[in-house]
């Protein structure tokens, strides 16, 4: 049996308490096979030279499996036409039967679109993200979903609560319990 302990914040492999590595070990768990099959598979989907990813989405990177990045545009005529927004999924070794944690990444060069369902730290309100999660959705389906709900909306805004849950919200939206009761947008 392998144990880890973190002193002046790296991790240290232990044995009977005695310490038989000095070297930093990776605090994160490796991920289960399932996600890493199933991660795979939808990798190799959306970066297939003749197939690619759907309409309007685009692979950013990949490189580490656990977090990747795509963006969108939303195609057709709507209030968010021409623009590219991009998101950040972060998969737990938990992943399909668990969703992912996503986001729209927001820094120097990209804003989360201004929407009544999507906070201004990036963070989304939607229920196939929370509640509505199943194991058939991947990350295309997700980005579709993204893409159909910014496509649908009639007007730019803020979700009424953004001031007050930007300023209290938890690192990750998959620790906000969400309330989905709007549907119309």
């Amino acid at each position: 049996m392998q144990i880890f302990v973190m002193i002046n914040g790296r991790f240290w492999l232990c044995h009977q308490r005695l310490f038989l590595s000095p070297r930093p070990v990776d605090p994160h768990f490796p991920m289960s096979s399932i996600a890493t099959k199933r991660l795979n598979k939808e990798l190799k989907e959306l970066l297939d030279p003749e197939k690619g990813p759907p309409v309007g989405i685009k692979v950013i990177n990949t490189d580490d499996l656990k977090v990747w990045t795509l963006s969108i545009e939303v195609l057709g005529e709507s209030v968010y036409q021409g623009e590219v927004f991009v998101l950040r999924f972060t998969f737990t070794d938990r992943y399909p039967m668990e969703s992912p944690e996503v986001v729209f990444v927001v820094n120097e060069e990209y804003q989360a679109p201004v929407h009544p369902h999507v906070y201004s730290n990036g963070h989304i309100c939607a229920s196939i993200l929370g509640s509505e999660w199943s194991p058939v959705l991947n990350t295309s389906s997700v980005c579709i979903t993204l893409q159909s709900m910014l496509a649908s909306c009639k007007k730019k805004e803020r979700p009424v609560d953004n001031d007050r849950y930007v300023r209290s919200a938890p690192l990750s939206p998959k620790q906000t319990r969400f309330h989905y009761d709007d549907d119309t947008v």
